[in-house]
């Protein structure tokens, strides 16, 4: 024992009095001269989770966790056939909805993924989603600890940064392969996850789902087939639309705010040199994800937008099989659902990464869409989706039938007659002090 009490191990732990202070006890347990771990033989350790890699965590990492999670259990390569089957039940979606929008094609190709291939093909679009929330959680373990803590704790806080964002990256993985064994398709979320144009299902999930419900498995495929199809042609032609969503979850996810007050239980329970304690420690998440006002409502607006997507996608289909399919409506209340409520692994992946991509309001904003188009036709329906302004409200989806109630189906006007009327309706008062159309108040 030193002789100097200045000289003990609780006044050489910069932590000392952070949630981190369990952490570098654990350290001492390795320690070398003047009780400071032995740093070499951690970093050889955990050389396996912390490669160099650009950003906050290593995207290497999470492709291979998700892919060993996915394959806990079969996940064949999809057959030719299967393949065929998908492309013909896609060229037979895309006939259907031609009657039921302007909205031309948006498919370019067809795909049939295993959870692996899911996982590969979405992976550049999680980066996008998720990187955000990492950052902000790897970023809050220097954020924790006061200035004089981080001047002394100098590498080793490097090397807890890395740590962490391995366990994040660990985390993310799992998310991310949770979800691949519940996910049906490329925009089976809301989201556009996979390339531009590529219209994907994934045989062996799409098996699962028709399982659940009494309808043949043709029914099931086609009706699927219908919603990946709508989801093409709304992200194809809504040009805006794409970067509006990925970049409302960018935004959301950069001003979480992690509340390290919980963490201190947590890592005491880690022990640095075994990486599977760090592990059990993630369950349930490590880090105490807070929203404050201003990220809740940036939530609202986000699950708004995600139900106005899914209420389109879910009009638009009901429309194509009201006559031609009778297990529609079965399917439509199976998909309703499932979405609103959120299966298992997409539970997890909201406990675990923060992010909830659930529209909760997809029942409103289906009735909305099928109100305005018969009030107004499909022109008048798609119409809404020229410019983000145009789109409905939280308000607007709590009385989904007096979204602009007042409105009948326009007159045929040329298409410079629209582009004037649509100029005054986003830009207020012309120069001549015309008012245009009223615009509709939030």
């Amino acid at each position: 024992m030193s002789s100097n009490p200045g000289d003990g191990p609780d006044e050489q732990n910069p932590f000392k009095g952070t949630p981190f202070e369990a952490l570098f006890g654990g350290l001492q347990g390795g320690a070398g001269m003047g009780g400071m771990p032995d740093l070499s033989a951690l970093m050889a350790q955990m050389q396996s989770l912390m490669q160099p890699h650009d950003g906050p965590i290593n995207w290497a990492v999470v492709s291979d966790i998700a892919r060993k999670v996915a394959a806990q259990q079969p996940d064949p390569t999809p057959s030719q056939a299967q393949k065929d089957a998908i492309a013909d039940a896609v060229r037979l979606a895309d006939h259907w909805l031609d009657e039921t929008t302007d909205f031309s094609s948006g498919v370019t190709s067809t795909a049939a993924w295993s959870r692996a291939e899911w996982i590969v093909e979405t992976l550049d679009v999680w980066k996008r989603l998720v990187e955000p929330v990492a950052g902000s959680t790897v970023n809050a373990l220097g954020d924790a600890l006061p200035e004089e803590a981080r001047a002394m704790a100098g590498p080793l806080l490097g090397m807890l940064g890395k740590a962490t964002g391995a366990m994040v990256a660990s985390q993310v993985g799992q998310g991310i392969g949770g979800l691949a064994g519940d996910v049906v398709g490329a925009s089976d979320i809301g989201l556009p996850l996979g390339p531009a144009g590529k219209a994907a299902l994934l045989p062996l999930n799409v098996a699962a789902f028709a399982e659940e419900l009494d309808v043949s498995a043709d029914d099931v495929l086609l009706y699927l087939a219908l919603r990946e199809a709508a989801h093409q042609r709304l992200f194809a032609h809504v040009p805006w639309l794409r970067e509006h969503l990925i970049g409302a979850v960018a935004a959301y996810g950069s001003g979480i705010e992690i509340n390290t007050a919980g963490m201190e239980e947590k890592l005491r329970g880690i022990d640095p040199m075994n990486p599977a304690s760090m592990q059990e420690a993630m369950d349930g998440g490590l880090f105490d994800l807070s929203k404050s006002p201003a990220q809740q409502a940036a939530l609202e607006r986000l699950e708004v937008t995600l139900a106005l997507v899914e209420g389109w996608v879910d009009e638009v289909v009901g429309q194509a099989t009201e006559e031609r399919m009778p297990s529609a409506a079965k399917m439509q209340e199976a998909v309703r659902r499932r979405r609103a409520a959120g299966g298992p692994a997409e539970q997890t992946f909201a406990t675990l990464v923060g992010l909830e991509l659930r529209p909760r309001r997809l029942r409103d904003a289906s009735v909305l869409w099928g109100s305005l188009r018969a009030r107004q036709g499909t022109e008048g329906r798609d119409g809404v989706w020229m410019h983000p302004d145009l789109l409905p409200t939280g308000a607007d989806l709590d009385d989904p039938l007096g979204f602009r109630e007042t409105a009948v189906a326009p007159e045929s006007l040329s298409d410079e007659d629209f582009e004037a009327g649509l100029r005054d309706l986003l830009d207020g008062p012309s120069a001549d002090g015309d008012t245009g159309p009223e615009r509709p108040t939030e």
